[in-house]
């Protein structure tokens, strides 16, 4: 029986307008994907997602490569928060299962959680900067089990990056490579999650 619903952030609740990088790169006559590939590119962006240095710290080394200005422009563009998976969410809460994020984030994540106003949303939210290990690393998962006192056969998470699903996986719980809010909504209902009239 699932007792915990997991879900990513980035990409699942929260989005970002890849044409905001797109125009950055243009009037910093960076080339197409200049920024994200050197932003995710490891071990940057190992360091930190695992808390190794903070925020601050990655964008400066951004901008070191793709120049101030552009980091730090790219760093603060606006993210969208999905109201579908909102609506998806107070769904599960109300069936009586948990809701939880688990993200690989910065130590930022706590703010920016607040900023969006959905910190409610959610029994927890796990950040891997503050873990000290990231998705899809077991260990990122075990921690969450632990603090919510569940088994990984009770927990149900999905991602938008399937690479993030094989820890979970890994350890039996149920995962969902996150492609839309109904087909998730269609995929906690053969788990058992009772959504589907909403």
């Amino acid at each position: 029986m699932i007792r915990v619903v997991l879900f990513d952030l980035d990409g699942v609740i929260r989005h970002f307008d890849a044409e905001n990088t797109a125009t950055i790169e243009r009037r910093y006559d960076l080339a197409p994907g200049d920024i994200e590939r050197i932003a995710f590119a490891r071990p940057l962006i190992d360091e930190v997602t695992t808390g190794r240095i903070a925020r601050a710290e990655w964008v400066r080394r951004i901008g070191a490569r793709v120049g101030t200005a552009a980091a730090e422009e790219w760093s603060a563009q606006p993210a969208m928060i999905d109201d579908g998976v909102l609506e998806l969410i107070d769904d599960v809460r109300e069936t009586g299962i948990r809701t939880a994020v688990l993200t690989n984030g910065t130590d930022t994540i706590p703010a920016e959680i607040a900023a969006h106003g959905i910190a409610s949303r959610f029994d927890a939210v796990f950040n891997s900067a503050e873990i000290g290990y990231a998705k899809p690393d077991t260990r990122a998962f075990r921690h969450v089990l632990d603090a919510l006192d569940v088994k990984a056969a009770e927990v149900f998470f999905t991602d938008d990056s399937a690479s993030k699903l094989v820890g979970a996986q890994h350890l039996s719980m149920h995962t969902h490579h996150y492609d839309g809010v109904d087909d998730l909504r269609a995929r906690l209902v053969q788990a058992g999650v009772d959504v589907a009239g909403s």
